[in-house]
């Protein structure tokens, strides 16, 4: 039977020797969900803008929300919470979709020569084109209300980094466990939902009493949607320390989701 490295460098090894693949798969993954559509691909397009408008006329104008106590713009927080939802949106399209990559695909399982363990990478290149469409959409309205946009937006992809390897190692853990719970697809659904309102989405963490915010730290995706805020809305370089040290515990769930996979994908064909 064949054995399946579980090595750290065959996580990295693993991405670059099936690049190609991976890419061709993203685009025509993209591609495949609007097809038939009228607009096609200018829909992952127009599905931020049009939600970026109501979130304004919503929170901005009708329930007049301000983020910060001093705000006075209409479009402060509307703009706060998107950049929120953007990283949301990528972390929960990932989980949802984990439980059923490897069901989703027996044909792929029946063939040795294919490499299973890239299916996670594929739906986060895809949810990564929507987020980026998202980012520019956020960038055009952030630039027609307050100007030029912060230089340090360049830092998003390193805040954004140990987002992606959380999201990839529990990718590869639940698209594992998915082929041998089956409810595994509806407890996932619940979690995401309820996860969004436990992450600073809706709400600035300074709302918590002090003692309660390091819990909230605790959540992965909290770090990452108040960093996407600092470097891209309030023009401010997040913690280091706390970038690194998330990057670490990225790094190691990314290895643990991985290595998972690898020891359990010998089973999938038996369970299909």
């Amino acid at each position: 039977m064949q054995q399946f490295s579980i090595h750290p460098r065959e996580l990295g090894a693993s991405l670059w020797r099936n690049r190609g693949l991976i890419r061709v798969s993203v685009r025509r993954e993209v591609l495949g969900r609007y097809r038939g559509s009228f607009l096609g691909i200018f829909w992952s397009f127009f599905n931020p803008l049009l939600m970026l408008a109501v979130y304004t006329l919503v929170f901005g104008g009708l329930l007049k929300a301000r983020w910060t106590a001093a705000s006075t713009s209409k479009s402060e927080f509307a703009l706060v919470l998107f950049a929120g939802l953007m990283l949301f949106n990528v972390f929960s399209e990932c989980l949802n979709r984990a439980p059923g990559l490897v069901m989703g695909n027996p044909n792929y399982v029946k063939k040795v020569v294919f490499p299973l363990e890239i299916l996670p990478w594929i739906s986060l290149g895809s949810a990564l084109f929507h987020g980026a469409i998202s980012l520019v959409v956020w960038l055009i309205a952030y630039s027609l209300f307050y100007g030029v946009p912060h230089v340090t937006i360049v830092l998003l992809p390193l805040v954004l980094l140990p987002l992606v390897l959380f999201t990839m190692g529990v990718s590869w853990g639940l698209a594992s466990l998915g082929v041998f719970l089956r409810d595994v697809s509806q407890v996932i659904g619940i979690f995401t939902t309820v996860l969004m309102f436990l992450s600073p989405v809706f709400y600035p963490i300074t709302t918590l009493p002090e003692q309660y915010r390091p819990l909230l730290y605790i959540n992965p995706l909290t770090f990452a949607i108040e960093s996407a805020r600092d470097v891209l809305f309030w023009g401010t370089i997040p913690n280091l320390y706390l970038l690194i040290g998330y990057l670490v515990a990225g790094a190691v769930v990314a290895w643990l989701g991985f290595a998972w996979f690898q020891k359990t994908r010998k089973g999938f064909a038996d369970v299909l």
